[in-house]
């Protein structure tokens, strides 16, 4: 694949070359304004469309070129990935924000930076909290999403809720702004939406089940849950497959362990035997079973190793998408990309590593098998990179990473903290790395 992507921050740009750079990938990376961006003449039409972080924060004008982007450049067939802050989750919170942001841009503040700004605010709006309001009591949600807001880094807060425009949407809504881009809402791309039984009710179920338009349905769902945030996939000019190529495919579609041990939360086995839905124990424990040598496996062949206990495809899939909604396993690449994409991903995680050196701002590694970042924080780079060096005892690694900590003038933990880590990285952390293509 050839990828291309702008961003009008010119310093994120840069960093994105660069770390294209360190691994050899093929992308084209811009810091074009929409509408500049749109205007190139060399670029192809697309198979997939992505704006994450993008939709919420941007002007009506910026969204009607997107939209007119979209239309012009995305094949038939083609995927659009848009992601948002969605109502009415932020219907409770949004008068908080509007408070910030009035406090942050209120006269007599032009000399102060970004950061000092968004503090103040955020200590007025702490101060304001403090004294009991009656919005509050009525909304005690927006106690809780404060509390989650005063432990996030500056930076994010800059983006999520200080930039210019803000606007939460209505899945309606948007629906109704992707309409001149000629596709069609395919379904939710975060995983745990499609895994109803732990979300919903039985009798929420059973009333989104009689609600017949997709759309409206999808609106009474953010209704129920109360939704703040939608990743959506749309598509243009979409085939429906027939039962059996769809069975088919999903026999096709492969998936690896992604954590050292294989087991559903506690409170996860308590939901599924108290809702009496979804797969029990007597499916999802067998497959978890054969999922556990931490290789990539189809789910034809899950399907083949429990098929003498009486599971089908279809329960296959459900345990697997449950799986998947608890962080515990993920999608595959086959043999062939995983091959193709290791060179690349072995430059990038050697480049990552050594960057860890300096700061701990990038905690994820590329993992060639599952096409995407696995999260491996500082000081398991840190233990990778001693053991890249040829340390390969956990003594030796805590050793050379507790020199690393301590040159930057930063004690990040305890070094009886960072044997404990050393120990676990050994026995479980690392062969899961090694099957997933980092270590």
């Amino acid at each position: 694949m050839h990828w291309y992507g702008t961003d009008f921050n010119a310093a994120h740009a840069g960093f994105a070359r660069q770390l294209a750079m360190a691994s050899g990938a093929d992308v084209g990376l811009f810091d074009d304004s929409f509408e500049d961006f749109a205007r190139r003449r060399d670029l192809p039409e697309f198979d997939f469309i992505a704006l994450h972080g993008v939709w919420s924060w941007i002007s009506d004008r910026n969204r009607a070129l997107i939209v007119d982007f979209v239309r012009r450049r995305l094949k038939a067939g083609g995927v659009l990935y848009v992601s948002y802050n969605a109502l009415p989750g932020w219907g409770a919170f949004s008068p908080v924000r509007h408070l910030m942001v009035e406090h942050a841009n209120r006269a007599g503040t032009e000399g102060r930076g970004t950061a000092a700004r968004i503090d103040d605010a955020i200590r007025f709006a702490e101060k304001l909290l403090a004294t009991d309001p009656e919005y509050a009591r009525r909304n005690p949600q927006v106690l809780e999403r404060f509390e989650v807001l005063l432990k996030e880094d500056r930076r994010y807060l800059a983006h999520e809720y200080f930039n210019r425009d803000w606007v939460p949407m209505h899945f309606d809504t948007v629906a109704r702004w992707l309409e001149p881009a000629a596709v069609r809402y395919a379904c939710s791309a975060a995983v745990n939406d499609h895994v109803d039984f732990l979300n919903l009710t039985g009798r929420q179920r059973t009333l989104l089940g009689e609600i017949g338009d997709a759309g409206f349905r999808e609106s009474v769902r953010d209704f129920i849950i109360n939704r703040a945030f939608r990743r959506d996939y749309w598509i243009r000019e979409a085939r429906t497959l027939s039962e059996s190529e769809r069975a088919e495919a999903l026999r096709r579609e492969r998936v690896i362990s992604v954590v050292p041990r294989l087991e559903l939360p506690l409170k996860v086995r308590a939901a599924l035997a108290l809702n009496k839905a979804g797969p029990g124990e007597a499916v999802y424990a067998p497959i978890l079973e054969r999922l556990a040598d931490r290789k990539a496996v189809s789910l034809g062949e899950l399907e083949q190793a429990v098929m003498h206990k009486g599971i089908s495809l279809m329960q296959v899939l459900d345990a697997v998408m449950l799986f998947a909604s608890c962080d515990l396993i993920v999608a595959a690449q086959d043999e062939g990309a995983t091959a193709g994409a290791r060179p690349r991903t072995n430059k990038l995680n050697a480049h990552l590593i050594e960057q860890a050196r300096l700061s701990g701002d990038i905690g994820d590694l590329a993992s060639p098998v599952t096409g995407g970042g696995v999260r491996v924080e500082r000081p398991e780079q840190l233990f990778l990179a001693a053991l890249r060096q040829g340390a390969t005892q956990p003594d030796d690694w805590v050793r050379a990473a507790s020199k690393v900590i301590a040159a930057g003038g930063v004690v990040e933990e305890p070094a009886v903290d960072l044997a404990k880590r050393a120990r676990t990285f050994a026995e479980q952390t690392l062969p899961t790395l090694r099957a997933l293509a980092i270590a």
